[in-house]
């Protein structure tokens, strides 16, 4: 298979990024997105040139590392798959691909396809921790009587795998479903009741610091998210902030 590419790139934080074009051949469908690139670079390499620089890590879509702009869809044209996950099956022979770093006011591009998701981290991090009383007998996790529906939902939320397609696919830049997924993973189980009000109340005030655009559920971020995060994350996270705010 033949492809031509158009990349993204950009030297630095600092400077102005470009489309750069170049031409692969002898791609094969098997072969992952990730190895198409790793082949391109190869070829850069060997003439000299700079290769594409592009974040990846477990290349099992599990790290959430991998995030590309792939013309104009996160992750690709296919569904609940990781750019790691992408086949390149799903390009046809000639075809011109467009790869872009993903595209956001919070989540500046360090290099080429590389952004900075560290706000993320910071969003999840203001979410604090969950209690445990470990003095004494502690009560056994196992013990704790859970709705089967809750912890099934919970563990749902907690698959989010923090790759910002949610925010690359929102004209907003919204991070309101990566952010209620981590609320939620813990509103729904009684352990992280004790500090439900504070966390939803820090992790909504650090999304919006960090500059990420509201939701207005077109639902292109539930389509897009390679783990199927639901849109009804974001409307518990509603609830409990509001609940939070008129108990506060």
């Amino acid at each position: 298979m033949k492809l031509n590419l158009k990349i993204w790139r950009q030297k630095d934080a600092n400077a102005k990024g470009k489309m750069a074009e170049y031409t692969l051949d002898g791609i094969e469908g098997d072969m992952s997105f990730l190895e198409m690139l790793d082949i391109l670079n190869e070829d850069l390499i060997a003439k000299g040139e700079e290769p594409v620089e592009f974040d990846h890590d477990c290349r099992e879509g599990i790290c959430g590392s991998c995030s590309l702009q792939i013309n104009g869809e996160p992750h690709g044209p296919d569904r609940l798959v990781t750019t790691c996950q992408l086949h390149m099956r799903k390009f046809n022979d000639g075809d011109t691909i467009v790869i872009e770093p993903f595209r956001a006011k919070a989540f500046p591009v360090i290099k080429d396809l590389i952004v900075d998701r560290s706000a993320f981290d910071r969003i999840q991090q203001a979410g604090g921790y969950v209690s445990v009383n470990t003095s004494g007998n502690t009560q056994d996790a196992n013990s704790i009587p859970i709705d089967k529906h809750d912890a099934d939902e919970a563990f749902y939320s907690a698959a989010c795998i923090g790759c910002g397609a949610c925010v690359a696919a929102c004209k907003n830049a919204s991070a309101m479903l990566f952010t209620s997924a981590k609320v939620s993973q813990f509103a729904l189980l009684p352990q992280g009741q004790v500090e439900a009000a504070d966390r939803v109340q820090n992790m909504v005030r650090q999304m919006d610091l960090e500059g990420f655009g509201n939701c207005t559920n077109t639902g292109a971020c539930e389509v897009e998210c390679p783990k199927g995060i639901s849109l009804e994350n974001i409307a518990r996270m509603n609830r409990e902030y509001l609940a939070a705010n008129i108990k506060g």
